[in-house]
């Protein structure tokens, strides 16, 4: 015999007064976002975009757990202000109790959303094709037969969110820009985090890099005894750099062409990249290159400027 769902109703948060009581405990939870829908339609694309967007984010949460993360969320002292779980067919005899907890929320007056991603059964087959991954509800049958089992499982559901979105001619990036639209805080939305990284070609290249620029073209200033033990935060170092022009030159062109590609990315709602400056030893050249693109970057709202230096610290040999 199959095992049935428990089904546990949320412990009470409001006053016995009734719904429009006050809760009885202080919480920082503001948005609780619960996505679900068919398999292959998207609902890891649609928590990326959440979880870029500063939302505590779990994904193949069962219903059950859901009771127990909100309960974790709305105790004193959590400081969770925004959340999203992915609850699907994956949960297993779970999923069935899914509805029941959508109606604690709303009984217990907390602000949450229900997000529901489906797509043309084609085009869900032909994704899992694509990946050559089995569909859950069909793991040595036909997808097609998955998805008819899972549309029968999922249309209850289907009425009780709050927004439907059809994935079906729909790239990754349109899916988080409606997300965006839909569902995220203004000051969330659009925000691309950039990383300048200097690194010392001597010491392997990065591997976590989006783009990458050679800067070893340049005046060296470890041949100088006097800049050796420096680095290129030492302004004695910036100034070597500068002398003969050609970091000049190079800014007249990597200025317009960042100026181009950073709002395409953050367009395309690309949420991290990563901007490698190569020198021979990461201390000199990369490192003062790095620092004035931070410099120039810094304080745009549209992204979020850090700067890394890989190798600054190691021994100087040769930068």
């Amino acid at each position: 015999m199959q095992a049935m769902a428990v089904i546990r109703p949320l412990r009470p948060l409001r006053a016995a007064s009734g719904k429009s009581g006050k809760p009885v405990i202080e919480s920082r939870l503001q948005d609780f976002v619960v996505i679900t829908g068919f398999s292959g339609a998207g609902k890891s694309t649609a928590m990326n975009a959440f979880e870029d967007a500063g939302y505590f984010c779990v994904d193949n949460l069962p219903p059950e757990m859901i009771r127990s993360l909100v309960e974790l969320f709305v105790h004193k002292g959590s400081k969770v202000e925004r959340a999203a779980v992915v609850s699907d067919v994956r949960g297993g005899v779970y999923f069935e109790a899914l509805r029941a907890v959508v109606d604690d929320l709303d009984a217990l007056g907390l602000s949450h959303h229900m997000l529901f991603l489906e797509a043309a059964e084609q085009t869900l087959v032909t994704r899992y094709k694509e990946t050559r991954r089995r569909h859950p509800l069909a793991p040595e049958g036909s997808i097609a037969a998955g998805v008819a089992s899972e549309r029968a499982l999922l249309e209850p559901l289907r009425g009780r969110a709050d927004l439907v979105i059809d994935t079906t001619a729909m790239s990754a990036a349109m899916l988080r820009e409606k997300i965006a639209e839909e569902f995220l805080p203004r000051n969330a939305v659009g925000r691309l985090s950039v990383t300048f990284m200097s690194f010392g070609f001597k010491h392997g290249p990065p591997r976590e890099e989006d783009l990458a620029f050679d800067v070893r073209f340049l005046a060296n200033p470890h041949y100088e005894p006097e800049l050796r033990e420096l680095t290129g935060l030492d302004e004695a170092v910036v100034e070597y750099i500068v002398s003969d022009g050609r970091l000049a030159q190079l800014y007249e062109r990597l200025h317009p062409l960042l100026d181009f590609l950073l709002p395409q990315y953050v367009a395309e709602g690309k949420a991290h990249l990563v901007i490698a400056i190569g020198c021979t030893g990461g201390r000199h050249r990369s490192v003062a290159i790095a620092e004035q693109l931070a410099k120039r970057y810094r304080g745009r709202d549209d992204l979020e400027v850090a700067v890394a230096h890989r190798d600054i610290g190691k021994s100087p040999g040769g930068s």
